[in-house]
């Protein structure tokens, strides 16, 4: 098979690993990227539009399909969803469609249609000056949450306790969001809808990341993993473990709820991410996003329920049944993090041999470079990559990927 897999703008080298993935699955993998390096993929299939207007884009993908004869487009960044589903469209091959995609990326066009459909979400409010978001936010009651209608990776997402508070985080990520990477990463010519800030009430319980896929319109939960971070007022995606706490009562519940939003959202075949938050002993929809979730989520789903997301979205980029059932959790305890430091740039980072031949561990990417800046909140949300160790339990998965990490060397200036 031929798959062609597309950034408007690259981040970085995120996505190389994913794309060896599914090299080694079989795949002949082509990249397009608008902007980004010489050295992403080999060089015979890789190519640069040196644009990252969806029309040039477009026009540089037919070029290449007319050559090649690719089975599906694809891709893994949040910020190329809406110009993936205009490709696929544009070159005659399988795809959500721009409308849905354009649901699934914009997080207040995402709550509106979670709205009409039915499915629980918080209640929120598009905020276009700090006047209205106080306003919202009285309305609502503190503590309420801040957030990007076009971010990704908890970017300028703040957990809100007071009016002072908000006044300061409504002026930061006011000041964030046009700089934001992932505003930045999406292609050009293309409706996103509004660009802008959301305020939401705060959900109180405990958080899933849930891989799942819908066909014909049947949703699957292939995985679910426990987000077991303890918060502050900003929101790392850091720390992840699986199999689920979830009683079996309450993952039904979960489903539900995910194909109520699946449905909300027009979805019919899609690869999916969904973040599920409990409040008043509910589950309610954070998101669901039409593409696998980032860091190590698609190793821990292999690992802990048999699910694999990437041949997934492989499969449903060309149109054919992936292979999916229902959720089914495996006895292995999988626990995983980002590798977080402090701000500044990174002069060296140093992975020793002895974190590297762990026999505990199942994930390590070090995505950032020599060069790179790491900002941190409420500046950004940089992370220097992530790391994953099995282990007999809960306890010992988690000392095993905590003392991975904490051998790993950063030097930044």
């Amino acid at each position: 098979m031929k798959l062609l897999a597309l950034e408007a703008r690259q981040n970085g080298y995120y996505y190389q690993s994913r794309y060896q993935q599914i090299a080694d699955f079989g795949a002949e993998l082509y990249v397009l990227n608008g902007v980004g390096t010489d050295d992403l993929w080999p060089a015979d299939r890789y190519r640069r539009a040196d644009s990252t207007h969806i029309a040039d884009l477009i026009a540089h993908a037919k070029a290449w399909h007319a050559e090649e004869d690719f089975d599906g487009v694809l891709t893994f960044s949040e910020s190329g969803v809406v110009a993936v589903a205009a490709v696929a469209a544009a070159l005659g091959l399988p795809g959500i469609g721009v409308d849905a995609a354009l649901t699934s990326r914009n997080k207040l066009i995402m709550r509106q249609a979670h709205e009409r459909g039915g499915a629980a979400h918080p209640r929120f409010a598009f905020v276009e000056t700090v006047e209205s978001a106080l306003s919202a936010a009285e309305e609502f009651g503190y503590p309420v949450i801040l957030k990007p209608t076009l971010g990704a990776a908890s970017n300028f997402v703040f957990r809100v306790d007071d009016a002072d508070q908000l006044r300061e985080r409504y002026a930061q990520a006011s000041a964030g969001i046009d700089e934001m990477s992932w505003y930045a990463m999406e292609a050009g010519g293309v409706d996103l809808g509004p660009h802008g800030l959301l305020l939401e009430s705060f959900l109180d319980g405990h958080e899933h990341l849930i891989e799942a896929l819908v066909w014909e319109g049947e949703v699957f939960l292939g995985s679910i993993v426990d987000r077991v971070t303890i918060e502050g007022d900003t929101f790392d995606d850091d720390v992840h473990h699986a199999p689920t706490s979830l009683r079996p009562e309450q993952v039904a519940e979960v489903h539900a709820l995910v194909a109520a939003g699946v449905r909300a959202q027009g979805l019919t075949n899609s690869a999916l991410h969904a973040e599920v938050r409990f409040h008043g002993g509910e589950p309610h929809l954070l998101e669901i996003a039409v593409r696998p979730g980032g860091g190590g989520l698609d190793h821990m789903a292999r690992i802990s329920a048999g699910y694999d997301p990437i041949r997934a979205v492989m499969d449903v980029a060309r149109g054919v049944r992936p292979d999916v059932r229902h959720f089914t959790p495996t006895a292995v305890h999988t626990f995983a993090m980002c590798l977080i430091c402090d701000s500044g740039t990174v002069e060296s980072i140093g992975v020793p041999a002895e974190v590297t031949d762990a026999e505990e561990l199942f994930y390590l990417k070090v995505s950032a470079r020599p060069g790179d800046v790491i900002r941190r909140p409420p500046h950004g949300n940089s992370i220097l990559g992530g790391i994953g160790a099995t282990g007999t339990s809960f306890d010992d998965a988690m000392r095993a990927a905590t003392d991975l990490a904490d051998r790993i060397e950063v030097k930044l200036s």
